[in-house]
């Protein structure tokens, strides 16, 4: 296990866009000492300037690392530097432990935590909730998979990257928490979008509208963010849609493999559906009302 001067661990980061770069930045900023590895290397060059190492592969940064964090899109994004060529497994030691803090499918989480297993080296699942902000701001909601002992041992770490840390279960049942987040999130987009839709059809303000329900039942974090969006026809990303639209597939994969059915989640995946099919998917979600508008 690599060794340092200093007493906190050695600590390893893949993934900095606008998720992972933040947040790498504030383990810096707690004093761990940091070494990062990016496909592109300019997005290495801000936490090179406040002191962070720079690897040349993610090998290497097993290599030069205790507990890793990965933040990448996909599941075969993971495998690729967990498990891939000059992946993570080449260079970590037994007793080692990456945490993909990624959103990807239960099933991709497992399959990584027990090609890491083989080696001795642990394994958690811990995808967060709060978006861009919640990465700027270290108010992330994070629901974990793995071993409790594991996630005691990097618990100070992810206090460092959110407000919450809850063991869920089990490896993949981080990832199943975040599926289930994302249905019950989105799904509250798209109930905001048709309120709104009805409401401009009506000829009624969508912002005082949307200024009312805030103070009553309906009011939610949805309504104040993406409802303000679509209120200001504000589409610009806070979120690109097409990461709603993986999400949604992953979900509906996992039901349909477990026979679960989710009518409502099913209804909103088309919805997601027509809105990459109307080239909006580098959009922000709250375009979901520019799909029932037909404006895409």
């Amino acid at each position: 296990m690599t060794a340092s001067s200093s007493a906190k661990p050695a600590v390893g980061f893949i993934g900095l866009g606008v998720m992972g770069r933040p947040m790498a930045g504030h383990l810096l900023d707690a004093g761990y000492p940091l070494t990062v590895w990016g496909r592109r290397p300019a997005s290495t060059a801000p936490l090179a300037e406040m002191g962070a190492a720079v690897a040349a592969t993610p090998a290497e940064v097993g290599r030069r690392a205790e507990i890793v964090f990965t933040v990448v899109t996909s599941g075969s994004d993971v495998k690729s530097v967990v498990l891939g060529e000059a992946g993570l497994i080449e260079g970590l030691a037994p007793g080692s432990v990456v945490v993909d803090m990624s959103t990807i499918a239960p099933g991709d989480a497992r399959e990584i935590a027990a090609a890491l297993a083989a080696r001795g080296i642990h394994f958690l699942d811990a995808p967060v909730s709060g978006g861009e902000q919640g990465a700027i701001h270290a108010t992330l909601a994070i629901m974990a998979g793995g071993d409790a002992a594991v996630l005691e041992r990097v618990r100070p770490l992810l206090l460092r990257l959110g407000k919450t840390v809850v063991h869920i279960g089990d490896n993949g049942a981080g990832q199943v928490a975040k599926a289930c987040n994302q249905m019950i999130m989105v799904a509250a987009i798209q109930a905001c979008a048709e309120a709104m839709h009805l409401a401009a059809a009506s000829g009624v303000d969508t912002s005082r509208l949307r200024e009312a329900l805030l103070g009553g039942s309906a009011g939610s974090r949805v309504l104040e963010v993406m409802g303000e969006r679509m209120a200001e026809r504000d589409f610009a990303a806070g979120i690109e849609a097409r990461l709603h639209h993986k999400d949604f597939g992953i979900l509906l994969a996992e039901a349909h493999a477990l026979g679960a059915p989710l009518p409502v989640a099913a209804q909103v995946g088309q919805q997601l559906n027509a809105l990459m099919g109307q080239g909006m998917g580098k959009d922000d979600t709250s375009s979901l009302l520019r799909v029932l508008e037909g404006k895409g």
